[in-house]
Formats: C-alpha cells, structure tokens, sequence
C-alpha cells in the first residue's frame, strides 16, 4: 500500500505531505484527506461530517526519534484547522504504540466508535477536537 500511496492523491480533497531532504530521500509521508468520505478504511470514519483525517503516516528507520511524525502530523492538523474542520480523525493499531503516545501527547483521543476489524488485525480509532 505504501509504495503506491501517491494514488491516494487521485482523490478530491486528498494530499500527500513529505519531509525529504535536498538529497531527494524522503524521510517520511503522510496521507492528508479533508473530507473523510475519501479517508478509505473501514469502520465508520467515512461518514465523518465536518473532519479531517490522515493515514499512512510513516517516517523511514533512519529518521526516527527526529520529530518527523510529529512535524507531519502538526502539518495535518494545521491543515484541518485552516480547512475550519471541528477535529482530526485517525486510525492506529497496537503494534504503532510509539505513534499511539505521540498522538495521545498531541491531544488525540481513543473513540472506540471508529474502531473497526481489517482481517484479524484491531484498528483503534482516535480524534483531536479542534
């Protein structure tokens, strides 16, 4: 999913944000939807009304510890603030607990009404009321 995650950009009100550096390696992405109803998971989060969201954050190994999740997400939520979203919504999972703290110090929430099942893997659903 990853290596093609530029296609989410395909999408109205969809944007790909990239820390990278002059060198042209990217350190780290991020999918940035407006409207949910382009959000694309499973659960409830689609049927969001007057949210943000994002998905797919990812910093490469080398990077991390450096800030670029938290500068990605910071950028999102600006960009939900700019766009007069009333909150943020996201998904993680348990195996991503270093970005499940980031987002809880961030103000993120747990709403278990976004959570949702992908195969056999739990989804935790989370939102930053603006």
């Amino acid at each position: 999913m990853l290596a093609n995650i530029g296609e989410f950009t395909n999408k109205p009100n969809t944007e790909l944000l990239v820390v990278a550096s002059t060198k042209v390696k990217v350190y780290g992405a991020v999918v940035y939807f407006s409207d949910m109803k382009y959000y694309g998971s499973g659960g409830t989060a689609t049927k969001e009304k007057y949210a943000s969201g994002f998905r797919l954050l990812a910093v490469d190994i080398s990077a991390r510890g450096k800030g670029i999740g938290k500068l990605l997400t910071m950028e999102c939520i600006r960009k939900a603030k700019a766009h007069k979203s009333a909150e943020v919504v996201i998904h993680t999972t348990k195996a991503m607990l270093t970005a499940w703290k980031m987002y809880e110090k961030l103000g993120f929430k747990r709403s278990e009404n976004l959570d949702f099942i992908q195969g056999e893997l739990p989804v935790y659903g989370f939102r930053l009321k603006l």
